[in-house]
């Protein structure tokens, strides 16, 4: 009897689960939108009821679309975004909004409230910042914790426990209260590499001492794809599965990408370090794996283990990206509501216009694309974005400009991470790009030539799903190991060269970039 494995994949608006075979195939896919509540400038928060209620209604409707039954599913992984979920002592909701309504229990990854707070984590110099990129983000748990305890002590009184967003969804499914050595080391300052892999004085320091015991956070983490047990009779009742299936410690959603578009590499980690992964849409991450720690400033990391066994990753990242050309696209007279017809539109109308200008398309306009801060390499959540070159035209045809080169400025920081890791030691020559930036032809072709790497776009329909699906296949038994699960499952790639003649134009605009990033730091320096 073929079996088959169920992954889920969580992102900023939806839930997205998938059905796959051992080979990786994608059998049945189905997504359901999830809520966002947005009371207060910078505040994001979700409704973790609701995003259990979206993931259980996709399962059952992928399983239906893949005509697999329930009792050939053998194990289920979830991958999700880093948002906080906070649980009263018996494990009810319990609020992280300033509206007070338990419903929201949930902080969104992209959640900026926390940005004094992680200001004065990074004062602190303590060594958890070495594997943080040396500065500590809002977008991180420990500063939106050190909020929480501030602004809402009832809450934290009432906290008996906190989840990052895939070991909250691993708990309900299976009901263990284990917890990924992906997240755990990614975004709430634990050291995987050491034997004590909490460090207490820390948290001392920034006033959350009583996180460990007030958020049920184990001593140890679980590798990613360690078998957490069945699914409760509860749990298979709402998914639509039974309680044969078996339940993977998952990882957070950049770093299953990463898993579906490197998998193939994971027995060759010194031939790793060629390639990276940008896993990219409302935001973009640039993941970096190696068998030696490379830390770089600005970055995130080096983690061990996060993704596969005994390897160490670093993360560069941009914090808004599909959400920038979202936002000019609202923000422009001629634009409207950012959805994927009108993306299509202007797409079309700049390949009109570069038929006619070329590559020096609205060449004296340049943005600087840190509307949400600068993740990487700068490390500075207050930077902000930049528009040069603007005029009087309000047209159609001016935000056609005015998209095209932010697809540029977004291209030309993924650059900018890039030779931050090859200073560092990497040799990144191929960038595997997933993610919605894939079904954008403009982003897709300046990620070669503006980079000038080989860019693979992966053949796998979803690849967050896929590096999902490796996880719940070792965590079922299907294969021995991870990256043996990895490297039977990986589905290759389409290849795309950069073009040698756009080679001048976008070292000019890099000069730009750069001259950009140093003109803001010098306005800003003016008292």
């Amino acid at each position: 009897m073929e079996r088959f494995i169920c992954a889920v994949d969580v992102g900023t608006g939806s839930a997205r689960a998938g059905i796959l075979d051992k080979s990786g195939g994608l059998r049945g896919r189905a997504e359901h939108p999830i809520l966002i509540n947005r009371p207060e400038s910078g505040h994001a928060e979700h409704d973790s009821e609701d995003i259990w209620s979206a993931v259980c209604i996709a399962v059952r409707a992928a399983r239906e679309k893949a005509g697999i039954s329930a009792g050939d599913i053998a194990g289920i992984s979830f991958d999700a975004t880093c948002s906080l979920v906070l649980r009263d002592f018996d494990g009810g909701q319990l609020t992280v909004s300033t509206g007070g309504d338990d419903r929201w229990d949930t902080i969104v990854w992209l959640d900026h409230r926390a940005l004094t707070e992680a200001d004065e984590c990074t004062a602190t110099g303590h060594r958890v910042l070495d594997f943080v990129g040396g500065v500590m983000s809002p977008e991180m748990q420990a500063p939106k914790l050190m909020w929480l305890k501030r602004n809402l002590p009832e809450s934290w009184a009432r906290a008996g426990y906190m989840f990052d967003l895939a070991d909250f969804l691993t708990f309900k499914a299976s009901g263990s209260l284990a917890r990924s050595q992906c997240t755990l080391t990614c975004k709430w300052t634990y050291l995987a590499h050491e034997a004590e892999g909490w460090r207490r004085d820390f948290l001392k320091l920034v006033g959350i001492p009583d996180m460990l015991e007030r958020g049920r956070l184990p001593d140890r983490a679980s590798p990613v794809g360690a078998d957490l047990g069945a699914l409760t009779e509860e749990a298979a009742g709402a998914l639509g599965l039974t309680v044969n299936c078996r339940v993977g410690a998952g990882l957070i959603d950049a770093y299953a990408g990463a898993l579906g578009v490197l998998g193939g590499h994971a027995g060759d980690l010194g031939g790793l370090e060629r390639h990276v992964a940008l896993i990219a849409g409302t935001s973009s991450c640039v993941m970096a794996m190696s068998a030696e720690p490379r830390p770089f400033f600005g970055g995130w990391g080096p983690y061990f283990g996060v993704a596969l066994p005994g390897c160490w990753l670093s993360e560069g990242g941009q914090s808004a990206t599909g959400a920038l050309l979202d936002h000019i696209i609202r923000w422009h007279g001629a634009g409207g509501e950012p959805d994927a017809p009108i993306h299509r539109r202007i797409a079309a109308r700049v390949m009109e216009l570069r038929a006619a200008e070329g590559l020096d398309l609205a060449g004296r306009l340049h943005v600087l694309p840190d509307f949400h801060g600068n993740r990487s390499p700068l490390a500075d959540p207050h930077a902000v974005g930049v528009i040069s070159g603007l005029t009087l035209d309000a047209s159609f045809d001016s935000l056609c400009r005015l998209y095209w080169r932010t697809c540029v400025g977004i291209a030309l920081g993924v650059r900018h991470i890039l030779e931050a890791l090859n200073k560092n030691g990497q040799a990144v020559d191929t960038l595997h790009v997933t993610g919605g930036h894939a079904k954008n032809p403009l982003l897709m072709e300046l990620y070669a030539d503006a980079t000038d790497c080989t860019v693979i776009e992966p053949l796998a329909e979803d690849a967050m799903l896929l590096g999902t699906g490796m996880v719940a296949a070792a965590a079922a038994g299907l294969f021995p190991t991870l990256p043996e699960a990895c490297e039977a499952m990986q589905q290759g790639g389409r290849e795309r060269r950069p073009n040698p003649k756009a080679r001048e134009r976008f070292d000019h605009d890099y000069r730009v970039f750069l001259e950009m990033h140093r003109q803001r730091q010098v306005l800003d320096a003016i008292r």
